[in-house]
């Protein structure tokens, strides 16, 4: 990792009010709370300022290299034609090709967009993987339409943002509302044009075309594998280690079932329609066959019931909030009783509320490095496509092992070293990582 330049004997800056001159206030994000970007950059700033960023690094480290909108009009079954907006973000390719989600919501917005590719940057360069930052949606209502209806939008939106597009350039992966099919869509629709199969320009994808074992399960795999260092590090057993989940889908399932394999005790569960909370520990694998078959929790039974809201604040040893971004805030921050929270979820700790929590000495595996486990994976993928030699499961996980492992304690290293909390410390890796590059690289004029 490249030299820092922070000193040791404090975590302010001696020459702070330099640097606020010309990046402004490091708290005048948290203006609006729950802003995605504005969050983004709170933690960024922070971060810049411990490292002392060269003011001119700093505006390019800020600033998306693209943002794209696009026009999608659509045959919809009726015989009407509708027309979706689409949006794609390439935050930094310095260091690889733009690498992130697409996903299809109404609540999509280009700040939201801007937000999550910077953190795909940050993401990417904690772990070390060669990629940079990029995410994409479509504001549409998936819910609502049919399959027939899906392709289209997702056929049309590649073509839109076609240009932008390939394996060496940007790839794409599944977000909230897409899946293995869609990406199937996506790469088809991108070999259609390129007149051969490329099947690398995406992740995500079915095994049968080129997709990577492991992949679906290396988001939760990966909350599980940071989790447990963390207790291995507050030298709290896990074996028997109690945990909470909030969220039940991909991410928090297959990590709630990879958490207790290793010995935790899985007390309490939730989604969309609420939770259930049992003391003596709920069957992981019963209950993911339970939502298998009945879509959701509702109605599971086994345990009492508890809501969402009340689960985070269950006294336990680890809390992994999986679903919604900003469920932790200054309205329920001191209320948290946990004494380890592993972010599954993507943003689910509010930039206001981290003070609250490090007041109370939770310790925190934020997310750009507790669910990296995916994007890791989705570079094995890419790298087997590239190679046209593919891996063992085993192998995979083997060596999602050990970047996680080491990312998890390059990171702990510079917390303990300079006294930071473990966000900081996360985003201090990762942006030294790419200003070291853009500073060899250069300006090209």
């Amino acid at each position: 990792m490249a030299d820092l330049r922070l000193p040791t004997d404090s975590i302010v800056h001696p020459d702070k009010d330099r640097f606020l001159a010309r990046s402004g206030d490091v708290d005048r994000h948290q203006a609006n709370e729950e802003n995605p970007f504005e969050a983004m950059m709170s933690r960024f700033d922070r971060a810049a300022l411990l490292l002392d960023l060269e003011p001119g690094i700093y505006k390019v480290l800020r600033s998306p290299e693209k943002e794209i909108t696009v026009s999608i009009p659509v045959m919809m079954d009726s015989g009407e034609v509708e027309v979706f907006t689409g949006i794609r973000v390439l935050h930094n390719t310095s260091r690889g090709p733009a690498k992130g989600g697409i996903r299809f919501d109404m609540n999509v917005s280009l700040d939201e967009v801007k937000a999550l590719a910077a953190w795909m940057t940050w993401k990417c360069a904690v772990v070390n993987i060669p990629f940079g930052g990029a995410k994409g949606g479509v504001i549409c209502d998936p819910l609502k339409m049919s399959v027939g209806e899906l392709e289209r939008v997702t056929r049309r939106y590649t073509a839109g943002i076609m240009a932008t597009l390939g394996p060496d350039s940007d790839v794409p992966a599944p977000d909230v509302n897409t899946n293995e099919r869609v990406m199937a869509w996506l790469m088809d629709t991108y070999s259609m044009h390129k007149g051969h199969t490329v099947n690398a320009v995406t992740t995500g994808k079915p095994v049968e075309m080129g997709g990577s074992l492991g992949r679906r399960e290396a988001t939760g795999r990966g909350v599980m594998l940071t989790a447990v260092q963390a207790l291995d590090h507050l030298k709290m057993p896990v074996q028997g280690a109690t945990v909470a989940v909030q969220g039940f889908g991909n991410v928090g399932s297959i990590g709630a079932q990879l958490l207790a394999e290793a010995g935790c005790r899985v007390i309490a569960i939730s989604d969309r329609t609420g939770g259930w909370h049992n003391p003596k520990g709920i069957e992981v694998v019963d209950a993911m066959a339970y939502v298998r078959a009945n879509k959701t929790l509702e109605g599971y039974g086994k345990g009492d019931p508890i809501s969402n809201e009340a689960l985070l604040e269950l006294p336990v040893d680890v809390l992994v909030p999986a679903a919604l971004e900003n469920v932790i805030t200054t309205r329920n921050a001191r209320d948290v009783q946990a004494k380890v929270i592993c972010e599954g979820a993507n943003g689910p700790t509010t930039a206001a509320a981290d003070a609250i929590l490090d007041e109370k000495g939770i310790f925190v595996v934020p997310d750009i490095l507790a669910n990296a486990g995916g994007v890791t994976v989705s570079y094995f993928e890419w790298v087997q496509n590239r190679g046209g030699y593919y891996w063992t499961e085993q192998t995979v996980n083997e060596r999602l092992r050990e970047i996680m492992v080491n990312s998890f304690r390059d990171v702990l290293k510079l917390s303990q070293q300079h006294r930071v909390n473990m966000r900081t410390a996360a985003y201090m890796v990762a942006i030294s990582r790419v200003s070291t590059v853009h500073r060899l690289r250069g300006i090209y004029a």
